[in-house]
């Protein structure tokens, strides 16, 4: 009898859940795939937003989610992309605003005039883009952190609040982490829009300190999601179409690359490696992957003056690196990061700030020996991890200059530390881990 009871209760509540689940809305969009749309200025390119971008995007798809993008700038499939020009911060309306807004203490009426504006076309766009697309969930990627389009934020921040769509907002770089944004008359853009406090929003951030100061300063919760990479695949080995990589930069038989695969701006601490190859007394070249540019060419100036006294050849080879293999219009190929990681000797990170570190995770993902400054964010949120490297505190010292060297002349000695980085990299920074973080972060929305 007692046995019957159970099954006609267990029955009864097997029946309950069904017709819960059936006649609620949120209990069919919890068994549905999402349509996603991710919203940016630029995603375009091996900048770390657009990279991590196209992660998020990878993951999400793999689990059956299908992925939209609006940016100002886009590489991403053109039948699932919407092209904004007011989106990229470099368009001139954003950018004369950019300029408008800081390095000053007070704001011409027509700047606001024009923020409204701009702001008004945005939130034209964004419901298109959602109305097109029958979006499920917004993801900003760093739209709502750091300033450099404005109204952007202003229009998903608007948009957001009169519609009640689901945000995870994707933060890598907040304005107050940058000297140049502190000085600025646009305080009451910054509190409102960067981030904002909504009740249907979740925040992202890549690091510990982040997580503190935007509870600090937003009064918001935050989730920690680490840069990631695809650690349990390993990437396509060596083909043979770099064989001539090292001829074609100019690169001696005898000597060393020394990859440094960034950008060139100034918190890349792109000096340091730069005095390592001096120290180090043996032939070598400094390759630096990226261009400069977004924050303009006085780095550079400075990089290119340094390596000269310091006598230390030093290759800028951004023309000859692209997303894709090709050919440059006088015939010289161009080749992948990924073909210079393969080539390199030894990958230099001597940063001085970094919202994570993507190219930290590169160096670990092509097994190569890296050189890293102790940045915040590596301190408090990678090296406690057990992560061997060739470590510099701030400044060159000979201690680093010295493991360098017997890294670089001791090939089983550099195989066990790039080894023992893999293991501890596909633990903690691989696909598996974001796709457990995204999974939870849905499940908030729609439940499981």
């Amino acid at each position: 009898m007692k046995s019957t009871n159970k099954c006609l209760v267990g029955l009864f509540f097997a029946l309950t859940l069904y017709e819960i689940n059936s006649n609620t809305s949120w209990g069919l969009r919890a068994m549905e795939k999402r349509r996603i749309g991710f919203v940016s200025t630029r995603l375009s390119g091996t900048d770390g937003v657009s990279l991590e971008t196209q992660k998020w995007a990878h993951v999400f798809e793999q689990d059956g989610h299908q992925c939209f993008f609006m940016a100002g700038e886009l590489d991403t499939p053109e039948a699932r992309s919407r092209l904004v020009p007011d989106c990229h911060f470099r368009n001139k309306r954003v950018w004369d605003i950019y300029l408008g807004c800081f390095g000053r203490e007070t704001r011409d009426p027509a700047t606001t005039l024009a923020v409204e504006d701009v702001k008004h076309g945005l939130k034209v766009e964004l419901k298109a883009f959602v109305d097109e697309f029958d979006l499920d969930v917004l993801i900003p990627e760093n739209a709502m952190a750091i300033p450099f389009n404005i109204p952007l934020a202003l229009a998903l921040t608007e948009f957001i609040m009169e519609t009640g769509i689901p945000v995870i907002a994707h933060h890598h770089d907040f304005f107050w982490e940058r000297k140049r944004f502190l000085r600025n008359a646009c305080w009451d853009y910054l509190s409102t829009a960067f981030p904002p406090n909504l009740s249907m929003m979740q925040h992202v951030v890549l690091n510990s300190s982040q997580r503190h100061q935007v509870s600090l300063r937003r009064g918001v919760p935050a989730t920690i999601i680490p840069n990631v990479m695809d650690f349990h695949h390993a990437p396509p080995p060596p083909d043979g179409y770099a064989d001539d990589l090292r001829e074609q930069l100019g690169i001696a038989p005898d000597e060393k690359l020394i990859l440094q695969p960034t950008r060139i701006v100034q918190r890349k601490g792109i000096e340091h490696a730069i005095e390592l190859l001096n120290r180090l007394d043996e032939p070598a070249a400094l390759v630096i992957s990226h261009a400069s540019g977004d924050e303009g060419h006085e780095y550079f100036h400075r990089l290119r003056e340094y390596s000269k006294l310091m006598g230390v050849k030093t290759i800028y080879c951004s023309d000859n690196v692209a997303e894709q293999r090709g050919k440059l219009a006088d015939g010289r190929k161009i080749y992948t990061l990924a073909d210079l990681y393969h080539q390199a000797d030894l990958v230099t990170y001597p940063s001085v700030f970094e919202g994570f570190g993507n190219a930290f995770l590169e160096a670990l993902y092509y097994r190569k020996p890296i050189v890293v400054n102790d940045y915040s964010v590596y301190s408090v949120d990678i090296k406690p991890k057990g992560f061997q490297t060739i470590e510099i505190g701030g400044y060159v010292t000979e201690g680093a200059v010295a493991h360098a060297r017997q890294v670089l002349h001791d090939p089983a000695l550099a195989k066990r530390m790039v080894d023992h980085n893999h293991t501890l990299a596909t633990r903690f920074f691989s696909y598996d881990v974001l796709r457990q973080n995204l999974s939870t972060l849905m499940s908030h929305f729609f439940g499981v």
